[in-house]
C-alpha cells in the first residue's frame, strides 16, 4: 500500500491508498484543492479545518446533483428504450393503396374551360418557339 503526498488548500496530507489507485487519489485531490482555492479566493475567512470541510461539502453537492441528473437521465433512457421496444413489437402497418387517376375525365370539364386551356397552351407553345428563335 503506497503513501502518496497530497496537497490540497496549501496543507501537505501524506495519505495510503490501494496499489493502481494513485492517479484516482491525485484526480481526487486535485478536485478538494480547486475547491479550497475556490473558497480562499473568494475572501471567505475560513481557518483550515473549516476551509478543508467546505470545500468536501460543496464537491459532495456536486456530487449529489451529478448523481440526481444521472438517475433522471436513466429514467428517461429506460422510457426512450420502452418506447422503441414497443415500436419494435408492433409491425408497421401495410401501406395502403391509393388509386391514381391517369386521365381527367373530360365530362367534368366544361367545354370552355377545355378550349381556354386548349388556347394558353398554344400560346406557350408559340412563345417557347420564339424564345428558341432569339436563343439560337
Amino acid at each position: 500500500m503506497p503513501d502518496m503526498t497530497i496537497e490540497i488548500g496549501d496543507r501537505t496530507f501524506i495519505v495510503a491508498c490501494q496499489d493502481g489507485e494513485e492517479g484516482y487519489l491525485n484526480a481526487a485531490a486535485e478536485l478538494l484543492d480547486r475547491e479550497a482555492k475556490a473558497l480562499s479566493q473568494s475572501g471567505a475567512r475560513l481557518n483550515q479545518d473549516r476551509l478543508l470541510l467546505m470545500a468536501g461539502l460543496m464537491l459532495a453537492d456536486k456530487t449529489i446533483s451529478a448523481d440526481e441528473e444521472l438517475r433522471a437521465l436513466d429514467r428517461r433512457l429506460a422510457q426512450q428504450t420502452q418506447l422503441l421496444d414497443e415500436m419494435r413489437a408492433h409491425p408497421a402497418p401495410e401501406p395502403k393503396t391509393v388509386e391514381v387517376i391517369k386521365e381527367v375525365p373530360t365530362e367534368v370539364i366544361p367545354d370552355e374551360a377545355l378550349a381556354r386551356l386548349d388556347k394558353l397552351a398554344e400560346q406557350a407553345e408559340a412563345m417557347a418557339a420564339d424564345a428558341a428563335e432569339l436563343a439560337g
